[in-house]
């Protein structure tokens, strides 16, 4: 199979709610994408960012769906001023999360088009 990036195969996922239901949809469908061959990435925005401390919870039911996210590689990384903001940056950062920041201190969607990558908004 070719690699992902060879194929122009790119996916990125923004998830903003802070709906455990909406979010388990996010990591299921980064999971498939990398599955079916795509370079996938997912970025917390918003009230997702404070999706990470919940499910980091092991007596959660989706913990396990967000350790194999993590252990895929597919999490890009939190927005730093939501974090900060929504008080979720510390739990964030106790998880390996990287705070992205490169549009006034969020993560901006252009440099993931110019990089090739289809943008999917939950």
């Amino acid at each position: 199979m070719e690699k992902a990036e060879e194929s122009g195969k790119k996916i990125v996922l923004f998830a903003f709610r802070g709906d455990v239901s909406c979010f388990v949809h996010v990591l299921l469908n980064a999971i498939n994408y990398r599955e079916k061959g795509y370079e996938a990435k997912v970025v917390l925005e918003g009230e997702a960012t404070k999706l990470v401390a919940v499910l980091a919870k092991t007596d959660n039911p989706m913990h396990a769906l967000f350790e194999k996210t993590k252990a895929l590689g597919l999490f890009a990384g939190v927005c730093r001023a939501c974090s900060h903001v929504l008080g979720s940056q510390e739990a964030c950062v106790a998880e390996g999360m990287t705070l992205l920041d490169d549009m006034h201190g969020h993560p901006g969607m252009a440099r993931y088009s110019e990089e090739g990558f289809t943008i999917l908004i939950f």
